[in-house]
């Protein structure tokens, strides 16, 4: 049996997404920048699909920008808001994805930024009264870059109380929503959010496809320069099959949210109280609840374990899962979220994430596996 539980890194692709993707691949392959009859048809499915993502999000069609990505679009924003929005402090938390902080690292390098760093909660959560104070304490133009939900431990952000914040203040508020989005309804016209971070493959979308929402009351000039693609906003040829996808599983995910989050809301109590029940020496990263994101848990193994080759044991089982955030794996580095919040290097920690197409029956056999490898009697 393959349990597939590593789903914060990727999900698979729904086929009813990839059925809606395939006529762009093979009848409708034309340059949507064409004027003749191929090239009006795929423009016309990308604004289609730019509509019906902008529909569930309430906003406006030309504020959704699609990108390769959601490492782009973070690139984007940060970048873009220190070049053309007059921004000279950036206020993040320390442990944000690395497609942030790495590009934090660029701008206090190489373009005079003063970056600071919240504290964080040994759960994770971000000190909202110290943002309130920092922003206080700052004349210049400031932007906050905080996400919406930790992708190693997913520990959530208080998202409207963060968004009031930076209004009180005016500041610029931009949050990685790559693990929420499609997952959490989102209004950005209840929310003041100038910049949202979004990806594909994240809700069952294809990989290579990204979004990038930009309020329509910012101004900010190209960050790929070229093309006069995506409104003038992004150059490079569009990747319409990607796009029509994109839309199809946001389409899809909006419409049945209540019921997939009661589904994978339901997998996840079902291995943490089999993790309780089983193996009262485990521990679990984060906060739970409601300020705990539905499709994650992140549970520490004590030694006995074998924790050094814990993930491998599993995956020689089948069983398919991740120790952090899988843009960092195939190093040796460790966790920077762990890091941070003081967990016990001799402990392993493993990120189980859920989704719609999991079932209890493989909840059941993970739980079976990690018996067999601590020889729990049964």
């Amino acid at each position: 049996m393959k349990v597939y539980l590593d789903n914060a890194a990727t999900t698979p692709i729904d086929k009813e997404v990839l059925d809606a993707m395939m006529p762009y691949f093979t009848e409708h392959y034309g340059n949507p920048s064409s004027i003749h009859s191929y090239g009006r048809k795929c423009k016309a499915a990308i604004e289609e699909s730019r509509k019906k993502v902008a529909n569930f999000l309430n906003a406006s069609s030309s504020e959704i920008f699609f990108t390769s990505c959601g490492t782009e679009a973070n690139n984007t924003a940060l970048k873009c808001a220190v070049r053309d929005l007059g921004v000279k402090h950036i206020i993040s938390s320390p442990i944000e994805h690395h497609a942030v902080l790495y590009s934090l690292d660029c701008l206090q390098e190489h373009h005079d930024v003063k970056v600071h760093y919240l504290n964080v909660s040994k759960t994770g959560e971000v000190d909202l009264d110290q943002l309130d104070q920092l922003l206080n304490s700052i004349n210049d133009k400031c932007l906050v870059s905080l996400m919406h939900a930790n992708n190693e431990i997913g520990t959530m952000l208080d998202l409207e109380r963060a968004t009031e914040i930076c209004s009180k203040h005016d500041a610029y508020f931009h949050t990685d929503a790559v693990q929420t989005f499609a997952h959490y309804p989102i209004d950005v016209q209840k929310l003041k959010i100038h910049f949202l971070s979004a990806s594909a493959h994240k809700f069952h979308g294809p990989k290579g496809v990204g979004l990038l929402y930009i309020n329509g009351d910012v101004k900010i000039k190209p960050f790929l320069h070229g093309g006069s693609q995506e409104r003038n906003m992004r150059a490079g040829t569009e990747n319409i099959y990607g796009i029509i996808g994109f839309a199809k599983a946001f389409e899809i995910a909006s419409e049945h949210m209540s019921e997939h989050r009661a589904h994978v809301e339901g997998l996840k109590s079902n291995l943490k109280n089999q993790l309780i029940t089983f193996f009262p020496d485990v521990e679990f990263n984060g906060e739970s609840g409601e300020k705990s994101l539905y499709t994650v848990l992140s549970v520490s193994f004590p030694k006995d374990f074998g924790s050094d080759l814990l993930l491998f044991n599993l995956d020689i089982e089948g069983i398919s899962c991740s120790g952090g955030s899988a843009c960092s794996s195939g190093t040796d580095a460790g966790s920077h979220v762990m890091k941070h919040l003081n967990a016990d290097p001799s402990r392993k920690s493993v990120r189980f994430s859920f989704s719609r197409f999991n079932t209890n029956e493989d909840i059941d056999f993970l739980v079976s596996v990690l018996k067999k490898m601590v020889a729990v009697e049964v």
